[in-house]
């Protein structure tokens, strides 16, 4: 089987600089595909660039976490007690969600989410979670086959991976269990019939990205591993962004999201994609070839 490259634009509704970078790479055909977080201060202008774009392959990024509650912060849709910390913001680290939530509340928000993009006109394309607080690894083993659930009545298809691979092992998560989730993921996958890649990269753990010195140096690190992606289609994410203030004020990393948004944008990306035989797609033809592969 040929390689294909899933690279979805993660963080589509955070802020201005977020979009505006979205935007662009959609606009000058560098990108295929991204996902909004539909709580966030800018997720209406993000989903209207949906609704008035309706040829770019955007979804929702379910998001039950708020990692910068101090500096940007936002709550849930829902307002459901168990998924909002005492001043009203969404918990900010995956341990935090799982230790306070309900199954029924989280649920609850996803539905939410994902009405209110519909409501707002919007053409769902694909479902993914924003820091993976869904997929139950920290103890709330229920939550994946709930989500698998949603997917599968609303006819969407969902982030997260059927085989595991050593070299694309979270930091931090043992192989035993990363290699566990994997397995489930694929066996939800069947039973619900909801489309997945075959691989995901957590492109924040891959720890030759992490400690780049220079732009030149993280495109380098980026196309080799990627360059060595297997057969089948493999799913990696960016969260690309200008660099302005307002990003500066809300992450520390938004120097490594510039550069992601400048990697997308580089000449030298797409030739390397296209020399190695690596077909960039979008959920649309991951879904084509799953059902044709049934």
């Amino acid at each position: 089987m040929k390689r294909y490259l899933i690279i979805n634009a993660d963080d589509f509704g955070l802020c201005d600089s977020a979009n505006e970078a979205v935007f662009d790479l959609f606009r000058t055909g560098c990108i295929k595909s991204s996902t909004i977080m539909m709580p966030c201060p800018k997720a209406k202008e993000a989903v209207q660039f949906s609704v008035d774009n309706p040829e770019y392959a955007i979804g929702v990024h379910l998001t039950l976490t708020n990692e910068w509650e101090a500096k940007w912060p936002w709550g849930s849709l829902t307002k459901g007690k168990s998924i909002e910390n005492e001043h009203g913001r969404m918990w900010p680290e995956n341990e935090d969600f799982e230790a306070h939530c309900t199954y029924k509340e989280s649920i609850a928000e996803v539905n939410a989410q994902i009405d209110l993009a519909e409501k707002l006109g919007m053409k769902i394309v694909q479902i993914d979670n924003h820091m993976g607080s869904l997929y139950g690894m920290n103890g709330r083993y229920l939550m994946l086959p709930k989500v698998f659930k949603v997917c599968k009545k609303r006819h969407y298809p969902f982030r997260m991976c059927t085989t595991p691979k050593k070299e694309f092992c979270p930091d931090g998560v043992s192989y035993g269990l990363y290699s566990f989730f994997c397995r489930f993921s694929g066996i939800l996958s069947r039973i619900y019939k909801v489309p997945t890649p075959d691989y995901l990269i957590l492109t924040d753990q891959v720890k030759c990205l992490k400690k780049c010195e220079t732009y030149e140096e993280f495109r380098d690190n980026f196309l080799k591993f990627h360059g060595e992606i297997p057969e089948g289609i493999t799913e990696t994410f960016i969260h690309p962004a200008l660099d302005t203030d307002e990003m500066k004020g809300i992450t520390g990393t938004w120097r490594r999201r510039y550069w992601e948004y400048l990697v997308m944008k580089d000449p030298i990306t797409h030739k390397f994609f296209a020399d190695n035989d690596i077909e960039l797609i979008s959920y649309r033809e991951l879904v084509e070839m799953k059902t044709k592969k049934k």
